[in-house]
């Protein structure tokens, strides 16, 4: 079976954690920042977990995740 090609902008967002679920970057912290107050901006910050719904579009796009 031939190998399979990872999706590179899939590789670039995405990533396993220590347990192995699929962490990814929260939105709405590129612009528009000065209005955002800071606890909001420290949350967005943070790493999450991508919603089980998405986990296997995520895996196929990645198969050697």
């Amino acid at each position: 079976m031939p190998k399979l090609k990872t999706r590179r902008a899939a590789a670039k967002r995405f990533r396993r954690s220590g347990s192995g679920k699929i962490m990814r970057r929260k939105a709405f912290k590129n612009h528009l920042l000065e209005h955002k107050n800071q606890d909001r901006k420290r949350k967005l910050s943070k790493m999450t977990t991508v919603h089980e719904t998405d986990v296997a579009n995520v895996e196929l796009m990645m198969p050697y995740l």
